[in-house]
């Protein structure tokens, strides 16, 4: 293991990979992450963290709330997961991405520990674990911890944060969490630990008495950050961000505090990351209005945010979001109906283990569809994504590349045109 290319390809080739391979790649046990930590002396006892889990919003939620312990004055750790274009995105402090030689000399220690121990790590458990060691070594004051995917089984999930968030529940990752909301509820709610306090996004009849009564069972302080904060309307910002005027029940609390991200959904992220603050600040972490201000109006400058609503061009406007499931997709086709525009470009891409027929069903039909797919193993063939939206009348062309469709989008557009590309992180991560 010399350089970082070697180790990179050493993580990416010899360990499963969920992005790459799905399902198969899914411990659904934390055994391998116990053994990891105790390999490597515990790291995540060297640290404070938050723990954030849910079906949307949670990386929004994770480093707008990083931003603010920023600029808080806290050494900050962020963890979140997939990246988009560089693996160092996972791991950040102070929104500096982890360093090359870290990353190298990491698994050259894992390699040299692990050959007593054998123990056999997917991509991710392996890669949580460096991420806690980054954050021990550095001595961080607090690290934002986004969990992979449910929450119960989650490698993050040894960790005994200061407070624990979920954003939302909707129907993501089935075959895994369970396919009724209740089912997926009790895995997200695996992050509830005893004592310690838990913001839930979004009330749910369907989930929210499960999260109420496990939170009961832990002797959990819960809130609801929607019954909490109301954000009424946002405003636009001439620079193009929005402006929020938030109550907190009939008090207004905050007035004109702006956000960078442009994502009409971010209003419901602004609750749950309001509500975490509240809850970090009744522990006696220090969280001063300014840093609030600060922190929501810089979380792309602090913290290197991409993907989320993100505007890529103009005349016509290219915009690309990460939304992937029914939804998130759902958000997304709600904003769109906003932008002022002539005609609709859709580029794209989906993965095989997604509700496809679902995010399918909410599509507009009056777009022009550039059918691809990202270079991944799990992407589903463009030329069978376009025959399956034909049975729901959206229609347009197929294109081997990321890349030959967006040129084709761009060529076929007029100024006043709109052109949107997703329903794949990883069509988003080759747009950008």
């Amino acid at each position: 293991m010399q350089n970082y290319e070697e180790a990179i390809q050493y993580l990416y080739n010899h360990l499963p990979y969920y992005q790459r391979l799905g399902p198969p790649a899914y411990k659904d046990n934390l055994d391998n992450t116990i053994a990891l930590d105790e390999l490597f002396d515990h790291p995540h006892n060297h640290f404070k963290s938050v723990h954030v889990a849910g079906t949307n919003g949670k990386g929004s939620v994770s480093h707008m709330l990083a931003s603010v312990l920023m600029e808080s004055g806290y050494k900050t750790g962020l963890y979140t997961s997939p990246h988009l274009k560089d693996f160092r995105e996972r791991i950040r402090i102070d929104g500096k991405m982890v360093d090359k030689e870290f990353v190298v000399e990491f698994v050259k220690e894992f390699l040299q520990l692990n050959k007593k121990s054998k123990i056999e790590p997917s991509f991710f458990e392996l890669t949580v674990l460096m991420a806690f060691d980054y954050f021990a070594k550095n001595r961080v004051d607090i690290a934002v911890v986004e969990v992979g995917l449910g929450g119960r089984l989650d490698s993050t999930n040894i960790i005994q944060p200061e407070l624990s968030v979920i954003t939302n529940i909707s129907y993501d990752h089935t075959a895994l969490l369970g396919d009724t909301l209740g089912r997926i509820a009790l895995e997200k709610a695996g992050i509830i630990k005893s004592g310690i306090p838990v913001v839930i996004g979004e009330s749910h009849p369907q989930t929210s008495l499960i999260f109420n009564g496990i939170a009961k069972e832990q002797g959990a302080e819960l809130v609801f950050a929607d019954l909490l904060f109301d954000t009424g309307h946002p405003l636009q910002s001439i620079d193009g961000g929005q402006i929020f005027n938030i109550r907190k029940g009939m008090e207004m609390v905050y007035q004109n505090i702006r956000l960078d991200l442009l994502g009409k959904y971010q209003s419901k992220n602004i609750c749950t990351v309001l509500a975490a603050v509240d809850g970090l600040k009744r522990k006696g972490w220090n969280i001063p209005e300014h840093a609030i201000r600060s922190g929501l109006e810089k979380v792309v400058e602090n913290t290197g945010l991409a993907g989320r609503w993100q505007v890529l061009g103009a005349n016509p406007r290219i915009i690309c979001d990460t939304g992937h499931n029914v939804a998130g997709i759902r958000e997304v086709v709600a904003q769109i109906k906003l932008v002022p525009h002539k005609t609709l470009h859709f580029v794209i891409g989906m993965v095989n283990d997604k509700d496809i027929m679902g995010v399918l069903a909410i599509l507009p039909r009056d777009a022009i569809y550039y059918f691809t797919k990202a270079s991944i193993p799990r992407a589903l063939d463009e030329t069978k994504l376009m025959k399956l939206a034909a049975h729901f009348k959206l229609h347009g062309s197929a294109y081997h590349s990321v890349k030959d469709a967006i040129a084709k989008a761009k060529q076929n557009s007029l100024p006043e045109d709109l052109i949107f590309i997703g329903g794949s992180t990883f069509v988003v991560a080759e747009a950008i």
